[in-house]
């Protein structure tokens, strides 16, 4: 991993830094704790399932430590090359860092997606800790059981278990005193004003991606991949170039709609996210083209930037 230390501090005696990876089931929640965890929104999140793809480091540095979060895909039952790639990398994502948060949906109680990845983690010689996150939305009647199911499955293994919220923010600071005091004493990895090693362009596709997700839903949902072609800096406004790949022509024309309302709506929503992003005006074009069968050819996944991670 290649790392940029200039203008990195000397950290304080008994600084503890590493890497912490996020994982659990798809849309429990993992991009929203990320992003709030380092203050600045670097992942998307979406309402459906399996919306994150890539390794997503995002760094949050607190006066006595330096936590980076690696958020990884929903581990589930992959159906097509795109799900066997995104599943393998997560699984790699368990067993490359120092600690790894374990995040379970607190509005429902231990299935069986969980005890899937419980058994994998067991074989995992990293400390564990068991997050129950959507606390927020517990429903009141089952919220003792929901917790008792979750409280067994720590208790049987040793880890230690929080319950927090990361809409509300709420028990976020007893998580975050559980990750620090699992790290070792170390150096600063990155500099303390940086939220995630991702490059600008990345997280300008990512943000492309989340608004096809949110104004298409079902009916376009994880057909697409995003490449940002061209991005062109001048003192007053930053120009933008992307492509967005589907699979079939019906896709295309849901992606952009009648008269083009479709990719407007998309475009105007996903350039409001980039100027929040880089502080500063966008103009934004999107080209929207069809690759059939792309998810299940492993050639087109590594053009379009999915690879098996090492």
């Amino acid at each position: 991993m290649t790392i940029d230390l200039g203008g990195t501090p000397t950290p304080p005696k008994g600084f503890r830094s590493g890497f912490v990876g996020i994982v659990g089931r798809p849309n429990v929640g993992k991009s929203t704790l990320m992003n709030v965890m380092v203050g600045q929104k670097i992942a998307i999140t979406s309402p459906i399932a399996q919306t994150t793809r890539n390794r997503l480091r995002g760094v949050m540095t607190l006066p006595d430590a330096q936590v980076i979060f690696v958020d990884t895909p929903g581990i589930h039952k992959p159906h097509h090359e795109l799900g066997k790639v995104l599943v393998k990398n997560a699984r790699i994502a368990i067993n490359s860092v120092d600690v790894t948060l374990f995040v379970v949906d607190g509005t429902s109680g231990l299935g069986r997606g969980d005890l899937f990845i419980a058994d994998i983690l067991k074989r995992s010689e990293v400390p564990i800790v068991l997050g129950i996150n959507k606390a927020d939305l517990q429903p009141e009647p089952k919220a003792q059981m929901i917790d008792i199911s979750y409280q067994a499955l720590a208790d049987e293994n040793g880890w230690p278990l929080c319950k927090f919220s990361a809409v509300t923010e709420t028990g976020l600071d007893s998580l975050k005193g559980q990750l620090v005091e699992r790290l070792e004493v170390g150096p600063y990895y990155y500099p303390p004003d940086l939220v995630t090693d991702q490059p600008e362009r990345f997280i300008m596709g990512e943000l492309i991606r989340e608004q096809v997700l949110l104004h298409t839903r079902e009916e376009v949902p994880h057909s697409v991949a995003v490449v940002i072609e061209a991005v062109e800096e001048t003192p007053k406004i930053t120009n933008v170039l992307a492509t967005v790949y589907v699979e079939r022509k019906s896709q295309k024309g849901i992606l952009i709609g009648k008269k083009g309302s479709m990719m407007k709506a998309i475009n105007t929503a996903a350039r409001e996210q980039m100027q929040k992003l880089i502080a500063g005006k966008v103009y934004l074009e999107v080209f929207v083209k069809v690759q059939e069968r792309w998810r299940q050819s492993r050639s087109h996944l590594a053009e379009l930037g999915y690879r098996v991670e090492e």
